[in-house]
Formats: structure tokens, C-alpha cells, sequence
């Protein structure tokens, strides 16, 4: 009888120990459904619109601010006083606002910025001319035989642009290496412009049947960028698969900015704003100028990363698992 006892121990502590195994298969299986859940949510469901936040930027005393570059915590741009014509650029560190103004120059304007190197246009004697800046020294950079030259984007010791002939209408894209410059112009197209440079790519528009359209070009291959059910889409920016600019309804007037990631087209638009323009981009940092009240606006408008967010859900599971 003693035996049958403790036989029958035995199995009542191997029925329990099989049942709570159970209930701890259960609930692994119930956390891993989570991280499915979550991962689906996450990567599938996210919205740029969420847990996202936009940062005005104006320059103080100006009418308006356009931002057009980025780089760390450095702002570039373009501002302009009460009349809405005269205007000037600046920098803007996280703490100091800085005038950019070539001497002599009448208007001057900042589109690019990489470390100490600023770059833009400025006017002089009703023309456009290109230059690079390093706070110090202002170079001028003219495309050979053109009437004007616009400096937009910088990388190392190269830059781009869009520079017009004799007529001030007809312009084409240009790459300048420190050395030669080379026309940067779409087969078949009207006009090209090039806006911005990462590695081998130059991003920017061209024109063709009185449309624009997008466009990133890697040196041998043209891919056309447009957003869906756009009427004109306008490149301004890369940084790695990530791709910003503007685009228009059919109107050829209203506009608002769009992140393109190699996949999916977002559109950016800022809350309650009219228009919103995306002119930079750097990480999960966007930024542009919207308008609102008839004035234009500078932004930082920073984006959730699905990825990170995907990590730490997974790894706050994992270690809950571990209790």
C-alpha cells in the first residue's frame, strides 16, 4: 500500500510538473504571438504621422524662413524681411542665428551645408553666381559660358547644381568635381536640374511634355521618380535609400512634401499648414518650410524609425520571457 502511495506521488507530481510545463509552453507561444503582433504593427501599420514631431524654425524678426539644408544640428536657409523680396541666408547652430551675406552681393542665398562648407547662389549685377563659403572665404563657382550658376548640394569636394544660358530660361543640371564641370542633362528632356549628390547619385527633376518629374541618376542609369497620381514631383534630397522633395495635384499649384524609401510614397504635410515643402533630409531629420497665414515657415520634422521601434518591442518581450 506504501508503494501504490507513493506511485501514486509520483504521478500526481509528474501530472503537475507536465501541467505547469504546459502553462509555460502557453504562454511562450502567446509571447512570440506578441512579438508577431507587434512586428506587424510596427513594420506594416506604422504611419509617419505617428509619434512623430514637427519644430518651427524662424529666423528672428524675418517675414519668412525657408530651410533648405541639414546637417547635425546645423540649419541652412533663406529668410526674408518684411517686404517679401529682399532676402539673405543663415545658419542656425541650435543656439545662434547667423546672417550669411556675401559681401557686395545683393541677395544671397544658402542651400547646402557639410561641415564648415556652406553653399548657394548670390546676385551681383542682376546676375546668379554659385559659391561655396567656409564661414571665412567665398569662393564663386560660375559654370564656363553660362549667365547663371546655382550651387545646391555639396559632398566632399563635389557639387551640383542648375546653371542658365545666355537667355536666363534654358538651364541644365551640372556637377562640379573641384576640377571639371560636366552638364548633367536627362536624354529627351526640356530642362534638368540637379538638386542634390550622395556618393554616385545625383537626385533632382526634369522637364518633359511641360511636366516635371523626379529623378536620381547614378552616373549611367536615369530612374524616373514620381509620385503617384502626381502631376509634377520635384527630387530635393537623399541620404541612403530615403528620398524627399515636393510634389503638385493636377493644378500645378497646390504642393506638399512626400519621403520616398525605395518602397512606399509618404506624404508630408504639417498640420493646419497650406503647403509643405521638403527640402533636406539627414536620419530620421526632415527638413523644409510650410506656410501658414500666408507666411512661410522653417521646419525639422523628425520621423519615427519602424526598425528601432521593432527592436525595442522585440527585446522588452525577450527579457519578460526571461523572468
Amino acid at each position: 500500500m506504501g508503494i501504490i502511495n507513493v506511485a501514486f506521488g509520483w504521478g500526481q507530481k509528474a501530472k503537475k510538473k507536465m501541467m505547469i510545463n504546459k502553462e509555460k509552453s502557453m504562454r511562450s507561444r502567446t509571447s512570440i504571438m506578441c512579438v508577431i503582433i507587434c512586428a506587424a504593427m510596427v513594420l506594416f501599420c506604422s504611419d509617419y504621422s505617428l509619434a512623430d514631431t514637427w519644430n518651427t524654425y524662424n529666423m528672428p524678426g524675418a517675414l519668412w524662413t525657408q530651410v533648405y539644408g541639414i546637417d547635425g544640428s546645423n540649419l541652412v536657409g533663406v529668410y526674408y524681411d518684411s517686404s517679401g523680396y529682399w532676402r539673405q541666408g543663415f545658419l542656425y547652430d541650435g543656439v545662434n542665428w547667423t546672417t550669411i551675406s556675401k559681401p557686395g552681393a545683393g541677395w544671397t542665398e544658402v542651400h547646402g551645408i557639410e561641415g564648415s562648407k556652406l553653399v548657394g547662389c548670390y546676385t551681383e549685377s542682376g546676375n546668379w553666381h554659385g559659391f561655396v563659403c567656409n564661414g571665412t572665404n567665398w569662393t564663386t563657382l560660375d559654370m564656363p559660358g553660362a549667365l547663371w550658376t546655382q550651387v545646391y548640394g555639396i559632398e566632399g569636394s563635389k557639387v551640383v547644381g542648375v546653371y542658365y544660358d545666355s537667355s536666363g530660361y534654358w538651364h541644365q543640371g551640372f556637377l562640379y568635381d573641384g576640377v571639371n564641370w560636366t552638364t548633367i542633362s536627362k536624354p529627351g528632356a526640356t530642362w534638368t536640374e540637379v538638386y542634390g549628390i550622395e556618393g554616385d547619385n545625383l537626385v533632382g527633376c526634369y522637364a518633359e511634355s511641360g511636366n516635371y518629374h523626379g529623378f536620381i541618376y547614378d552616373g549611367t542609369t536615369w530612374t524616373t521618380l514620381d509620385m503617384p497620381g502626381a502631376l509634377w514631383t520635384k527630387v530635393y534630397g537623399i541620404d541612403g535609400s530615403n528620398i524627399v522633395g515636393v510634389y503638385y495635384d493636377s493644378s500645378g499649384y497646390w504642393h506638399q512634401g512626400f519621403l520616398y524609401d525605395g518602397v512606399n510614397w509618404t506624404t508630408i504635410s504639417k498640420p493646419g499648414a497650406g503647403w509643405t515643402e521638403v527640402h533636406g533630409i539627414e536620419g530620421s531629420n526632415l527638413v523644409g518650410c510650410y506656410t501658414e497665414s500666408g507666411n512661410w515657415n522653417g521646419f525639422v520634422y523628425t520621423v519615427p524609425e519602424p526598425a528601432t521601434l521593432f527592436l525595442l518591442t522585440l527585446g522588452g518581450l525577450i527579457l519578460r520571457r526571461k523572468k
